[in-house]
Order: structure tokens, then C-alpha cells, then sequence
């Protein structure tokens, strides 16, 4: 009888261990899985895929963008804001990417702990929260000054060992075909 419990409490600890949950996405950014009224139908939104696409994020994040006191995030360029991807972009920097201190510290520590390389949509957010960072570290002072960039370098080192694993993932794998 105890050996039909341990194979059963193997077996179920291997599955457990190696089938990957299906909302593994949600564990960086749960907020990207919840539908809100006004953005039902951007439920869980990817800015990138194409590379018109990137280049559309990249003159996004060189227009003048503002955050007002509610760290509500808008392009003042009315042209690029009615654009489609606009929204998009409305949404994740608004609804998606964490925006207090504390939950870019555990967006940090998620980070660390993740294993593999990123999915676009993991990346793509991880670096909006980034810029976001870099925007707060230059507006604040003193004190949190120092903790704002403290996170914006965790965010970058998270990004670069991404990069490199990723990197070090397509080379090897180029060495065993």
C-alpha cells in the first residue's frame, strides 16, 4: 500500500514539476489577464509583431509622453495618439505595467526567479516598466531617488540576462544541429 502512495505521490510531484501552468503569463504581469470595461477587448495587448510595429513603440517612446499626478500616462502627439496601437499602448502603460515602487520590486524579484527566456509580451512590458522608471528616478529626490534607480538597474539586469540567455539559448542550440 505505501509504495502504490509514493509512485502516486511521485508521479504526480514529476507532472507537477514539469507541465507548465497555463496562466505562467499572469505570473509577471497579472494585471494583462483582467478585463476592465474600457479595455475589454485589449485583454492582455502585445504592442510588437511586426517590425513596423516596433518602429510605431520606438516613435511612441521618443514623442513627448505625459504622466499626470494619477501617473496616468498619454502622447500629447494627437496624430500618433489616434492611431490604433495607440491603444494599445494606452492600455499596457496604463492598466498593465506596474506602477508603485513596491509592485516593480516584486516585478524585480519575479524576474530573478523566472526561468527560461521571456516571452515577447513579458519583455516588451518589461521594458515599458522600465521607461517608466527611468521617468520617475528623473522627477524624484533624494531618497527615492536612489530607490527608483536602484530598480531601474534590477529591471535592467533582469533584461540583459534575458538577452544573454537567450543568446547563449540559440548558439548552443545551433552547435547541436
Amino acid at each position: 500500500m505505501h509504495l502504490k502512495t509514493v509512485l502516486l505521490l511521485l508521479l504526480y510531484y514529476n507532472v507537477h514539476a514539469t507541465v507548465p501552468p497555463r496562466w505562467n503569463r499572469a505570473m509577471l504581469f497579472p494585471s494583462a489577464q483582467r478585463v476592465k470595461r474600457s479595455s475589454a477587448a485589449l485583454l492582455n495587448p502585445v504592442l510588437q509583431k511586426s517590425q513596423d510595429d516596433v518602429d510605431l513603440l520606438f516613435e511612441l517612446l521618443l514623442s513627448e509622453l505625459q504622466i499626470n499626478d494619477d501617473l496616468k500616462i498619454s502622447v500629447k502627439d494627437e496624430e500618433l495618439a489616434s492611431m490604433r496601437k495607440a491603444t494599445a499602448f494606452d492600455t499596457l502603460c496604463n492598466d498593465v505595467i506596474p506602477k508603485s515602487i513596491t509592485d516593480i520590486r516584486r516585478l524585480n524579484a519575479r524576474l530573478l526567479g523566472h526561468p527560461g527566456v521571456l516571452k515577447k509580451e513579458d519583455f516588451e512590458r518589461t521594458v515599458l516598466t522600465m521607461v517608466y522608471t527611468a521617468y520617475r528616478a528623473a522627477q524624484s529626490q533624494g531618497h527615492q531617488k536612489d530607490t527608483w534607480a536602484e530598480s531601474f538597474v534590477g529591471l535592467y539586469k533582469a533584461l540583459k540576462h534575458d538577452l544573454t540567455f537567450s543568446t547563449s539559448q540559440t548558439s548552443s542550440s545551433q552547435r547541436t544541429l
